[in-house]
Parts: structure tokens; sequence; C-alpha cells
């Protein structure tokens, strides 16, 4: 049975059209550093309503290329982009930066390379791939970064060699030539190669520093005046954590609008002074659009970070933590959840982070509440302003942001209010609303997929994002809406219950803190949901085994492990009524989830679709009429 507006969220039977404009206590629309938390909404009699900011999406640049000549006027000496370079960083000002990117951008013209086609970028964060991007902005040239997880670690290149197929690139840049030497030579393509170091490699490829000896001519300015809105800007690969990836056609109309919507609501980005030290990888939305395009949009300083959310690298990015002191910090729930241990013991480093961040940021999924108090217990022992955490929404195809969260909330799950220039429809499904979206910055085709572009969006233009949400407060829709999981990733129990994996994974990931790294949810055609569990270093150093040398056999038979799993699982059991969201059964992974593969992706979101497909045999385990002893059942407490 579908939620109705009378029955599951208490609202009066609203008439067709009507609408309304909240607005937190009546408060004016005086310009502060957060936007007043209002909205409008349109309720229909078929049970859907449509939310959207009452304020209207004020003018913005036309080309990415605007923003950058104009801090190389207005501030040409304040620093932009960083790398590490030894000890210290190695770093470029905005009047550097513009110098270096019109002599690239001349480059890249004398090469006589077709504008229409891309520049790929097989490379990881780095200077030389901003210089390179900022350059191909500037003259009307798109880019597409690609994940490295299809360039360093597979054994065969089959994927790689259908994402340039797809792309027909004009180029194909690497910042080393040995680094990615397998990579380019198991990839069937006919464009030229820039590389950065050790070029010698490949005889026929263009260095990065003969473009960089180029000299910027009117031909630049020429081609600079012709980018316009409409010209496409990047291609974006998604993440296919929930289906199988597309790429996604961004024009600079859609990076320059999404940017002017945020700055409507967090106001402060315009006065503030922006320093950003950051890992995501520009592969992705979220990285290359919103974080990079914040600080070059706002006079912002970014340190590209060498470190990464992983147990290997974590340690670096703490050091540049330490060296940067940050305004604006952004991050994956499972980038935090590896920094709190460090934070709760080395105040040094509590100080860098939190001593003058205006803003802590998470994306993807939800970050557990266990890590959200942590944060804000570490940050009152160093500073005396409440910390603001906040996160947005949306998707690769919408630039990405689609809400923000731009008041105090207590807790992870608000994502916020639609920003100016955007609808949110929320439409019955199933016992959920789907949440889809039209306006300025939603992305218009898929790159040579005109069937699958016709298939995203519904009657009225809105693009299905296969999201699923609901108002915190239906009396007053202004406190935002709450995610209610990916109805790609929902599923049926036999008796009839819909469980949504995107709602109980974090809850459980919550409740089995600090030993669980995350979950995958089973049950589809089964009576009851299960669980599979990829455990963290903690639950091994609760087995006495800080080397990890246990299997995972080993490590369920554990007293003390199997103790602690079963009070955890029966405490879940007895706090969350329904069987959507129990858990009877919970197995150990006894491997991480693979990136290459496609379990999880560069922003460590678990793609649960693909990790049951690959790891059938563990879910025949927890489903087995006489499971064994791997398997850790709810109801091993009732027959104790």
């Amino acid at each position: 049975m579908c939620r109705t507006l009378d029955q599951e969220q208490g609202l009066v039977k609203a008439t067709i059209l009507k609408s309304f404009y909240a607005k937190e206590k009546q408060k004016e629309e005086a310009v502060g550093r957060l936007a007043v938390a209002s909205t409008l909404c349109e309720y229909r009699e078929d049970g859907s309503f449509i939310m959207k900011s009452p304020e209207k999406l004020k003018p913005y640049a036309r080309c990415v290329g605007e923003w950058l000549d104009y801090w190389a006027d207005k501030k040409p000496n304040h620093p932009f982009l960083s790398e590490r370079e030894g000890d210290g960083w190695k770093s470029l000002t905005y009047a550097e930066t513009r110098d270096k990117v019109g002599r690239i951008a001349q480059g890249l013209l004398n090469l006589k390379m077709p504008t229409c086609h891309p520049i790929v970028f097989l490379s990881g964060n780095g200077l030389s791939q901003a210089l390179v991007t900022l350059a191909a902005y500037h003259v009307g040239i798109p880019v597409a970064t690609i994940s490295a997880a299809y360039s360093l670690r597979p054994t065969d290149f089959s994927r790689l060699n259908w994402i340039l197929n797809t792309l027909e690139p004009s180029a194909v840049f690497v910042d080393d030539g040995a680094k990615y030497e397998k990579a380019l030579r198991g990839v069937e393509v006919d464009s030229r190669l820039i590389i950065e170091k050790n070029a010698e490699l490949f005889p026929q490829a263009v260095t990065f520093d003969s473009l960089l000896e180029a000299t910027e001519t009117e031909e630049v300015n020429h081609y600079f005046e012709q980018v316009g809105p409409n010209t496409v800007a990047r291609y974006l690969m998604t993440s296919g954590s929930t289906a199988d990836p597309k790429f996604v056609v961004h024009t600079q109309r859609v990076l320059c609008s999404n940017q002017q919507a945020i700055s409507q609501c967090w106001r402060f980005i315009e006065e503030s002074e922006i320093v950003v030290v950051d890992w995501l990888p520009w592969s992705h939305v979220f990285a290359s659009n919103h974080n990079f395009n914040i600080v070059l949009r706002n006079g912002g300083s970014l340190y590209i970070d060498d470190g990464m959310a992983t147990d290997q690298k974590i340690e670096r990015t703490i050091e540049n933590i330490k060296m940067v002191k940050p305004t604006l910090y952004f991050n994956v729930p499972r980038g935090y959840e590896l920094l709190l241990p460090y934070l709760e013991e080395d105040q040094e480093l509590a100080e860098a982070l939190f001593g003058r961040l205006e803003l802590l940021f998470y994306a993807g999924a939800a970050l557990p509440k266990v890590a959200w108090n942590r944060l804000e217990k570490v940050a009152s022992s160093c500073r005396t302003t409440p910390l603001f955490i906040a996160t947005e929404w949306g998707t690769t195809e919408t630039a990405p942001v689609i809400t923000n969260v731009h008041y105090t909330i207590d807790g992870p799950g608000n994502i916020g209010l639609p920003v100016p220039g955007v609808e949110v429809k929320f439409v019955p499904n199933e016992e959920k609303y789907e949440m889809r979206v039209r306006g300025e910055f939603i992305f218009t085709r898929y790159l040579g997929d005109p069937a699958m572009t016709e298939n995203a969006f519904d009657e009225e233009g809105f693009y299905y994002t296969g999201d699923a949400g609901y108002l915190a407060n239906p009396q007053r829709p202004e406190q935002g809406i709450i995610f209610d999981g990916r109805i790609t990733e929902d599923f049926k129990l036999n008796t009839g219950t819909w469980v949504s994996a995107g709602v109980l994974r974090p809850l459980l990931v919550d409740a089995f803190s600090p030993y669980a790294l995350d979950f995958v949810i089973t049950g589809h055609d089964q009576k009851y949901a299960s669980a599979m569990m990829f455990p963290t270093k903690e639950l091994y150093l609760l087995a006495d085994d800080p080397e990890q040398k246990l299997d995972v056999a080993e490590l369920s038979e554990h007293p003390k492990v199997r103790k602690e799993l079963l009070t955890r699982m029966h405490q879940f059991y007895k706090e969350n009524s329904g069987s959507s969201r129990h858990i009877k059964r919970l197995i150990i992974l006894d491997t991480l989830p693979c990136l290459e593969s496609g379990e999880t992706t560069d922003k460590a979101y678990i793609n649960q679709r693909k990790t049951l497909a690959r790891r059938q045999d563990q879910v025949m385990k927890l489903y087995a009429a006489h499971p064994g002893r791997e398997v850790i059942r709810l109801s091993e407490l009732e027959e104790q």
C-alpha cells in the first residue's frame, strides 16, 4: 500500500495546484550567511506534489573560463591550485594559472585536434590535469576523466576500450607514461597521446612541456568568445552504483548554473576565504563539478590531497589536513569514519581540521549517527561556535546539486531543500515517494544513446532519479526532505513486505559501529532479510588478531566476536520494528568490496546489485536450511 498525503504524512487533502510559501518563523529574506529555509509546494489530486525554491536563480557566468579570467584580474597573486611536492606544496596563483592555461590552450589548438571530441584523462588528480582541463574549457574542448580503476588495476582492458570507443577522444592524457604504459598499450584507440613525464616510451606522444611552451595568440580569445552556455564542457561516467555506467553530457550552462544555485544557499562562500584540501577523484561529478568549481567560482584555494579514504593512504590525508587547515571540508562517510580515531587521539589534527572550519560536508551514503556525534564532540573541544555539518542530494545527471542543507540539522538523513532553478516532483511508488527533477542544470542527454535519454524523463520532462524521499515534517515542509533510499535497491520479501536497502544499510553501519565497514542487504523473495558484513580492523582486534590472520570462519567462531555480533543483532531487532528493518542472519565477508569489478565506486559507495551477483555463494549460505557456523543467526540467542 502506497503512502498517501493523508495517511502516512498526516496532511490535509490538498486541492490541485494549491501552493503555499512556508518561511521559518516568517523571517524576511534578509541576506545572511545562509539562505532562509523556505519552499513552495504544489499538491496534486493524484497524490504527487512538487517542491521548489521561492527564490529565482540569479544570472550566472557564460562559461567556466570567465571565473578564471575574473580572479586572475582581481587577485592575481592569490594561491589557486597546489599539489604536494616533497615536504611542501607546489602552488600556482590565479595569474600563473591563467598564463599556463592560455599557453596550453594555444598548444592544443596548434595540434589541430577536432574540438568536438574530448580530451580523456586516465590520470589521478593533479596540477597538470587541472591545467589541461581549464585550457580545454577555455577554447571549447570537452574533457572526460576516467577512474583509475579502469586503467591501473585490470588484467584486461575491455571496459577501458569500451570507454574510449564510446568517447572517441581527440587526445588521451596521462601524467606518467611509465605508470600507465600497460593501459596505453592495452587499448585500441586512434587518438593523440599527451604525456607529462616518461613520454619517451611513446615516441608519437606530445609532451606536456611542449604545450606549455606555446605562446598564447589571439586565436585563443577567438575560440574563447565562441564558448557559450550550450558548449559541451565535460562527459561524466555514472558510477554504476545502481545500473550499468553511462556517459552524461554536461554543458557550460550546467556547470555554471549549478554553482550559482549553491551560492544562493550557502551565501557565506562568496564572502569567506575558501581553503579546501580534497582527495575525491575528478572522475566523479561531486569532486570535478562541485568541489573544484566551488573553489574556482569563489576565488578560493584548492590543495590537491594525494591521500585517500583507505587504510593505506589515510595518514597522508591527515598530514595534508594539518598543513592546510581548511575552511571547507568535503568527504564521504567512510572517509570520516577512518579519520575519527585519529581526530580523537590527536589534538593537533582536530584543531587543524575544525579550528577555522565553516562547513563540514558529507556526500554519498548517509553518515552514521554515531560518526556524526563523534565529529561534533571532537569539534567542540577546539572551537566555541557550533560545527555546521551539511549535505546535498543529487546525481551525475544533475551536475550534481538538487537539494541543499542550508539550515541546522541534528543528524544525518535530511538532504535539504530544492535549490533555486530546480523542481522536485514526489510521485507515489509502492510504499514510497519517488523523486524526479527538472530544471536549469539537469542534463539533456546521454552520449550516443538517444533511447536511454528518452527513457530517462517522464511526460512532463522530469528526470527519473531512482531515489526516494519524504518530508521531515509535512506541516512544515521548509524543514527539509528525508532521503528514503534508492528504489532500484529495494526488494520484496515473499511475505509481500518491501525492504529498502538504502535505508537499512546505514542503520546497520550505525548499530554495528565500529566493527562494520559496510553491509550488503539480502532477502529478495525470501522470508526475511539478512546481511553480509564487510568487517573493519576493530573486529579483528576484538578477536585479538591485529594482523588479521584469521579467516572469516575462524573470525565468526571467535567467542568475543560471535557474542558481540549477536548482541548487536538482538539490540537492533529490539530497536527497529517491522520485518523491513530486521535481519535474522549475518555473515562476515572474506574480501573487501572490489573497485575493479564495480562492487564499489571511487567514493566507497557499495553497489548492492553487483556485489550480490558476485557473492551468490555467501547468499546461498545465509539462506541454507542448515547453515554452517560462519552464519550468525539471531535465533542462537533463543537456543542458548
